[in-house]
């Protein structure tokens, strides 16, 4: 549950998440709190057999993206997001990743030579994988607690036949504690229970057998409690966040509503990039989104997204300049990368190629 920190707002609190309807756009209900919104869901487990590491060990959080090369070319490249090693397999030569698989339908197994690479550095090689666990985990419910219905759910709800009620497509969307638009989030409406909320007489607890396009990941749960009091003032409130919470910012970022995109600057403007903490890919993207955007401000989060974003809107319009200050740090870790392929390529000089397509031009310092 996110809590609400609203001191001198009671009614932006109440209102803090509003469930609508996608297709006809009225309001079925506003609430404080929800439950549900966070999990780990959809993950897939797989166990490498005769894992070699290029790396002493590989544990823990090992990156945003891992490719799986196969040697002989019997399988394309796939993606294992969000991927985490459970450590080896007892007793064998094996080691269990577990991810969001890409991959669809899933890979079941594969016999022959797979190389693995997090895009940055090749993490090893095993001579063949299978999934060791089954799919189809549930997805946790979803509680609107202390919900104010609107009309149109007040009437679904009193001529339902049934337990289970359908509201079809849904967006839940969410505001911070200053009433600005924070995250819109995508999902299939069932009611599968209701029942008088202790939040108010005029309230209820509405359950959903929810199915959100996808949740929130747990990683980013401090982080939005951090945003909810509004959006940054300053740049740079990201820099003190490891690499695994900056992706989580950034993804943020990407999805936070913006009813003024398109509102250019004139052409000629002089942006300045503070380079000090882009020492990973999210840092490179949140630094590029808060040069052009300001606090908070998006510009992409891979290099064809940047190159839709200096296209058109997004804060910029034009020719411009970008005073890039410590530009040493990303060319230090940013110049070495892998494609998905395993193929070496410089990113940074990449980023640097395309802000010069699009008539931003780049001095170094």
């Amino acid at each position: 549950m996110i809590p609400d920190v609203d001191e001198d707002g009671a009614r932006r609190g109440r209102t803090r998440y509003t469930l609508t309807d996608r297709e006809l756009g009225h309001a079925w209900g506003t609430c404080a709190e929800v439950e549900g919104l966070f999990g780990q869901t959809g993950r897939e487990t797989y166990e490498l057999f005769g894992w070699v590491a290029e790396e002493p060990e590989v544990h823990g959080w090992i990156g945003r993206e891992v490719w799986f090369v196969p040697e002989d070319g019997a399988l394309d490249t796939w993606l294992l997001e969000d991927a985490e090693s459970l450590g080896p397999h007892p007793g064998t030569d094996g080691l269990v990743l577990t991810g969001l698989d890409d991959h669809l339908p899933p890979p079941e197994d594969h016999h022959g030579t797979v190389l693995l690479h997090d895009g940055r550095r090749r993490l090893g090689s095993c001579r063949g994988f299978a999934r060791a666990l089954p799919p189809g985990r549930m997805d946790p419910p979803i509680l609107l607690r202390g919900l104010a219905p609107g009309e149109e759910l007040r009437r679904a709800l009193e001529a339902a036949t049934r337990p289970a009620l359908d509201l079809g497509e849904a967006v839940l969307e969410v505001r911070d504690d200053r009433g600005e638009p924070f995250a819109e989030l995508l999902l299939w409406v069932t009611v599968s229970g209701r029942r008088p909320s202790a939040l108010g007489s005029d309230l209820i607890d509405l359950e959903l057998e929810g199915k959100l396009s996808a949740l929130v990941p747990e990683a980013a749960r401090p982080l939005w409690e951090r945003r909810l009091a509004g959006v940054p003032r300053t740049t740079g409130t990201w820099t003190d966040l490891d690499t695994r919470q900056r992706w989580a910012w950034l993804d943020h970022v990407l999805r936070k509503p913006r009813p003024h995109t398109g509102v250019g600057r004139p052409s000629g403007h002089a942006y300045e990039l503070d380079g000090r903490h882009v020492t990973d890919v999210p840092g490179l993207y949140l630094a590029l989104g808060e040069a052009v955007g300001g606090p908070g401000g998006y510009l992409g989060a891979n290099l064809h997204a940047l190159a839709d974003c200096l296209g058109g809107g997004f804060g910029r319009s034009g020719p411009a300049t970008l005073l890039w200050r410590d530009s040493a740090v990303a060319r230090e870790h940013l110049s070495q990368a892998l494609a998905p392929d395993g193929r070496p390529y410089d990113l940074f000089a990449c980023v640097l190629d395309v802000l010069a397509e699009f008539r931003m031009r780049v001095t170094l310092a």
